[in-house]
């Protein structure tokens, strides 16, 4: 009985790792009067600064204007939708916005432009009366498309969102910085969105070559989303940044409300964003073969527990991050046997990697089990 009696398990000793330590984020704040960025796949606000309360959002409102329409006209990238024809109506509407200031391109009756070239002309240089004569085409009139505004608001969870015409001309058209991230986030996911918002200039038939309203759409990774001006609500901007850090890419969502001028604000903008991206981290959790504890046998066999891959995250600021390890009791085993796993808790993420035996544990033979009956189960 001896001879085939099974062996006592091998505990594992531990060899004291912990987890990579990560460091706050000191981001350059612009000043305005409520600033945030957060980040596509990072959930929430990543850092914010400033007024937490809902503010006039100026013409951010159109990119609300824009998802609705698209939820009642949806496009793709390879579709550019019905031809609309602009009539005496359009052209009046040029005429009562160009009187109060407000940014507008020509029109006349009987210009015919597409879907995709309207929702154009509404984000790259936010002509106001382009976006009147959109909504008009989609919902019928003005009364139809706020009701569903706001049904899409609160259908994505902005319930903070006030939104009373498609412009962003009212003051009335409010939010807060939390809501206005994640709706750059929903304006980034819309691919005929993210396209248009991320175009410098571009050239609609009849109407001429227009350049986009971000002044400073190119720089530093910045793909978008919408400027803003209103007297009551001062310089805004809802931004987006494609980032690079070490072997993982980011993309940033970000807003600035209540700014002096655009001119003072975009440079602080682009600090900010470098700020961000210095602000994320490549941790190293684990390379493959890190050593995460030993064996040794009874009868002198030794093996290591490690790990099976590389593994790398990243993550924001000051993330925390931990380590526990668990290795199981083994008796002989064969090399690449799974012996536990490593698991990372980095925030709220829990990741784990199999830990196995870097060499055999042979059974000892039988002069070794006939001589230590002790050590042997049975």
């Amino acid at each position: 009985m001896t001879l085939f009696a099974p062996l006592e398990p091998t505990a594992a000793v531990a060899i004291e790792t912990e987890a990579p330590t990560a460091v706050p984020a000191d981001l350059a704040w612009p000043n305005s009067a409520a600033i945030g960025v957060g980040a596509v796949g990072f959930p929430g606000v990543l850092a914010s600064t400033g007024s937490a309360e809902a503010l006039p959002m100026a013409s951010i409102s159109k990119v609300v204007t824009v998802l609705t329409v698209l939820e009642e006209h949806p496009l793709t990238l390879e579709d550019r939708g019905p031809t609309v024809e602009l009539t005496a109506k359009d052209v009046a509407y040029y005429a009562q916005l160009e009187a109060v200031g407000a940014a507008v391109k020509p029109v006349w009756s009987g210009l015919t432009l597409s879907q995709y070239e309207l929702l154009q002309l509404v984000l790259v240089p936010s002509a106001a009366n382009y976006t009147h004569s959109l909504v008009d085409w989609a919902f019928g009139n003005e009364e139809a498309f706020v009701a569903a505004a706001n049904e899409w608001l609160d259908a994505h969870g902005l319930t903070e969102t006030s939104f009373v015409e498609p412009t962003g001309l009212s003051p009335q058209n409010r939010s807060t910085v939390a809501e206005l991230i994640e709706l750059g986030k929903f304006a980034l996911a819309d691919p005929v969105v993210s396209e248009i918002v991320a175009t410098t200039v571009v050239a609609i038939p009849g109407i001429g070559v227009i350049e986009n309203s971000n002044e400073i759409l190119g720089s530093y990774g910045i793909d978008g989303i919408k400027t803003g001006t209103l007297p009551e609500a001062g310089a805004c901007l809802l931004f987006s940044s494609d980032l690079t850090v070490g072997a993982h890419s980011v993309t940033i969502v970000g807003v600035a409300l209540g700014g002096a001028h655009h001119d003072v604000q975009n440079p602080q903008i682009q600090a900010l964003v470098q700020t961000v991206q210095a602000g994320f981290q490549e941790l190293d959790l684990v390379e493959s073969g890190d050593v995460f504890g030993e064996y040794t046998t009874a009868w002198g066999d030794t093996a290591e527990a490690v790990a099976t891959e590389d593994l790398s995250v990243l993550v924001w600021g000051d993330t925390p991050t931990s380590l526990a390890v668990q290795m199981d009791a083994i008796g002989a085993a064969p090399s690449g046997t799974t012996v536990g796993a490593a698991s990372f808790t980095v925030g709220q993420e829990l990741l784990e990697v199999p830990l196995v035996l870097s060499d055999a544990l042979n059974d000892p033979g039988p002069m070794w089990r006939l001589t230590n009956p002790a050590l042997l189960f049975g």
